[in-house]
């Protein structure tokens, strides 16, 4: 035993389908059989995390977290703030898990384990807003709060289809914000239909890669923004494109930067993460380079990257 190693495995038992209650004893074997030895923690209501992990993390050497986008944006929440901190292992068990897709982190909660506790460590950008942390993206605007306001039962029952009904149900109540964009190399003004600061390939099953250049370790954050049409009989047709995963380029703004700063005479509902980030009138987004050190799959690297790690 003196030769093992601690690893503190948080766990969302309501995450997704809740599949990981059927998985945790072939998980726990997996961690016990790589030389670690696994402290578990259930969580019992959202937003405890980050203190829990921020007081405990210290104390170990690896920390692994299985749920969704939400219990990984918790658990970032808990190790960002710390001088050392451990590194992270990811088992995705939500409905959507983009972040876990960007990185090709597996499916399959097994395999999802074996890279967690063997996998290569890799270093990815944080992205902060304003004194929180998020992994993958801040948004506001149409639909991004869907999936923290749709009911997790029916998650669990529908899984995605759950999104796009609750979705759909709001194309009737739109809204749009009028918002100055402050960004590393200019700025830009206007009413916006949505806004992603994003750290990801994908963003609540969105290809974000599509229609911009990504990266989740160059230091950089891609902003996308969806412009209010310029004929309002137009916005129902924009948002139902935008439902579906697909931008009209007409009413897109794109850019890539370190830092933004978004104002409105209006306070703007956040998410981060898929969670709820706040209403600020006036928030400022930075990004972390290479903050955060993961475990991640081999095969999910580069192949020029694969004898050593290194950023993706």
């Amino acid at each position: 035993m003196e030769n093992r190693r601690k690893l503190l495995f948080v766990v969302n038992p309501h995450a997704g389908k809740e599949a990981i209650r059927t998985q945790m004893v072939r998980i726990l074997d997996i961690f016990v059989k790589s030389g670690w030895v696994p402290t578990v923690y259930m969580s019992q209501h959202t937003g405890e995390l980050p203190a829990l992990v921020r007081k405990w993390a210290p104390d170990y050497d690896l920390v692994v977290c299985s749920g969704g986008d939400g219990t990984l944006n918790e658990t970032l929440n808990g190790l960002m703030p710390l001088e050392r901190r451990p590194m992270l292992g990811y088992i995705p068990a939500g409905t959507t898990n983009d972040f876990a897709t960007s990185l090709g982190i597996p499916k399959q909660m097994a395999k999802a384990a074996l890279a967690a506790v063997e996998g290569v460590p890799v270093s990815v950008d944080v992205g902060k807003f304003g004194s929180k942390y998020f992994a993958y993206v801040a948004a506001f605007g149409a639909f991004t709060d869907v999936t923290y306001s749709t009911p997790q039962q029916y998650k669990n029952s529908l899984g995605k289809l759950a999104y796009l009904i609750e979705g759909a149900q709001r194309l009737s109540s739109l809204k749009t914000y009028p918002i100055r964009l402050e960004y590393d190399d200019g700025c830009t003004e206007g009413e916006f239909l949505v806004g992603l600061v994003s750290n990801s390939s994908y963003v609540a099953g969105l290809p974000v890669g599509r229609w911009i250049d990504t990266s989740m370790s160059d230091g950089l954050m891609e902003v996308t923004l969806v412009r209010k049409p310029a004929h309002m009989t137009e916005l129902t047709r924009v948002a139902s494109n935008l439902l579906k995963g697909e931008l009209d380029p007409e009413v897109l703004f794109t850019v890539k930067t370190r830092q933004l700063r978004v104002l409105s005479p209006e306070p703007i509902p956040w998410t981060l993460d898929g969670e709820y980030g706040g209403a600020p009138t006036d928030v400022t987004i930075e990004n972390l380079p290479r903050a955060l050190t993961l475990h991640l799959p081999l095969e999910s690297l580069h192949p020029k990257k694969k004898r050593s790690g290194g950023a993706l």
